[in-house]
């Protein structure tokens, strides 16, 4: 675990963006964790948030990138915060770009909102929690149809690591599969394990660790 993201999932803990209990997921699982990032809401929150992004980029790909593209809608923000936050931090000029539900006919013209993708450009795309992948589909998708653009990979918040109801793969992997291209994430729930074995969460009893491996064992990829 990298430095940055030991202190990424501390602080969504101490904001309460990552919690401990049970928790009711969507596929019906009851999950000993819970991840809510759309409640990290503050100016300080937000810039925590896109320096999160900006560490994991700035990891991965240094200065070989030069689009951030955010899916409408959650991506939206985080490409904007992102972009600024490699700016300030690490001195990268990288432009953002974002996408309308549809199409403008007018004024600023198309799909696109930021730096409209070309040729040679290298985009990386960032989203929240990947739970089916669907606007990460729908975005790769969509650069199969801009000639000369390459989507080098996708950064999200955090990995569940977790299969779904209908494969063994977990949205992330089967992203990679469908699309060959990374998938990074600026913390993972192997890290918050880890974390949780250590005892760095506060106020946190060792029954949740069991509930979590146990978890992990069930559902984990």
């Amino acid at each position: 675990m990298e430095a940055h993201q030991r202190e990424f999932l501390l602080y969504l803990y101490s904001r309460d963006a990552l919690r401990f209990g049970e928790f009711k997921t969507k596929s019906g699982r009851l999950s000993p964790y819970f991840f809510n990032v759309g409640g990290l809401c503050l100016g300080s929150d937000l810039m925590r948030l896109g320096e999160a992004y900006a560490d994991a980029i700035e990891k991965a790909y240094g200065d070989e990138v030069d689009i951030i593209y955010g899916p409408a809608y959650k991506g939206i923000g985080l490409s904007v915060l992102t972009a600024a936050e490699l700016s300030r931090k690490y001195g990268r000029e990288v432009a953002y770009c974002c996408n309308r539900k549809e199409a403008k006919d007018h004024g600023e013209k198309g799909v696109f909102l930021g730096k409209v993708p070309e040729t040679g450009d290298r985009v990386v795309i960032v989203d929240d929690v990947i739970t089916a992948g669907t606007s990460v589909r729908e975005t790769l998708e969509l650069f199969k149809g801009l000639e000369g653009v390459k989507p080098v990979g996708l950064v999200v918040s955090l990995d569940r690591q977790e299969k779904g109801t209908a494969s063994e793969l977990s949205a992330v992997q089967e992203i990679q599969r469908d699309f060959d291209i990374p998938v990074h994430a600026a913390g993972t729930v192997e890290q918050v394990i880890e974390l949780l074995k250590e005892g760095a969460f506060e106020g946190i009893s060792s029954g949740i660790l069991e509930n979590a491996l146990a978890y992990r064992e069930s559902y984990g990829v």
